[in-house]
């Protein structure tokens, strides 16, 4: 089996991802050189996601959802989680990538680590 992140499950279909290749070039189609190892120049992902979204979906997150079988009765999110790309907070129902999850910690529970370090040390 390949590993997790060259396996893309589209709905109810599963296919295996391509090994891509940098090519020196940014794939945004703006032709600008890029360093070794990058797909894009800084930002350019961004705008590239955008155009794609553009072009498919007329801009709308909804409509990119609802065309890969996601919406209010089949959770994107939850479905990241249980596919473990994802995690939840341990403290609350927030999730995320797992630096979303580590900065929303420290945001969110500051003053509840806080006060479990101040336990701890007691």
């Amino acid at each position: 089996m390949l590993p997790r992140a060259l396996i893309y499950r589209d709905g109810m279909t599963q296919k295996s991802l391509p090994h891509l290749t940098p090519t020196g070039t940014c794939w945004c189609g703006c032709a600008k050189k890029v360093g070794t190892g990058s797909f894009f120049a800084p930002g350019h992902d961004k705008v590239a996601e955008a155009a794609l979204l553009a072009v498919e979906y007329g801009s709308s997150v909804a409509q990119l959802l609802h065309g890969h079988g996601y919406g209010p009765g089949h959770s994107v999110s939850a479905r990241a989680v249980s596919e473990g790309v994802w995690l939840t907070c341990p403290a609350c129902d927030y999730v995320g990538a797992p630096a979303s999850i580590a900065n929303h910690t420290k945001k969110a529970h500051a003053a509840t680590i806080g006060d479990q370090a101040q336990g701890a040390e007691r």
